[in-house]
């Protein structure tokens, strides 16, 4: 099994739509192609952030890899873009609204 932790720290302004653009285009792209959400949580990260972070698994390395190409296609890549816009552009996005993004793999201590 390969494990991913992928988190953001967010502007508390934007925690709702946040979690609203995942579910309604993050998530059913990534079910879509084969990934695994172990689950999704929030937690307080300062006065003014919030830290929202998923746990996904995969059967492999490779078929995370696999599933990672084919997560990245062009219609989601416009739905993202035009997300994107939606909210003032990404630089604003990533300017004001989310500050810290972390993907990476996790590793059981079992």
């Amino acid at each position: 099994m390969f494990f991913r932790r992928k988190y953001y720290v967010v502007s508390n302004d934007f925690v709702e739509v946040f979690n609203r653009h995942f579910m309604e285009n993050n998530l059913p792209n990534q079910l879509k192609h084969g990934s695994r959400l172990v689950g999704r949580w929030m937690a307080p990260h300062s006065e003014t952030t919030t830290e929202i972070f998923a746990i996904w698994e995969y059967d492999s390395k490779e078929r995370y890899e696999e599933i990672e190409r084919n997560v990245r296609n062009p219609e989601q890549a416009k739905r993202v873009n035009a997300w994107y816009d939606s909210q003032g552009g990404r630089e604003r996005v990533y300017k004001e609204c989310i500050f810290h993004v972390n993907d990476s793999e996790i590793i059981s201590t079992l």
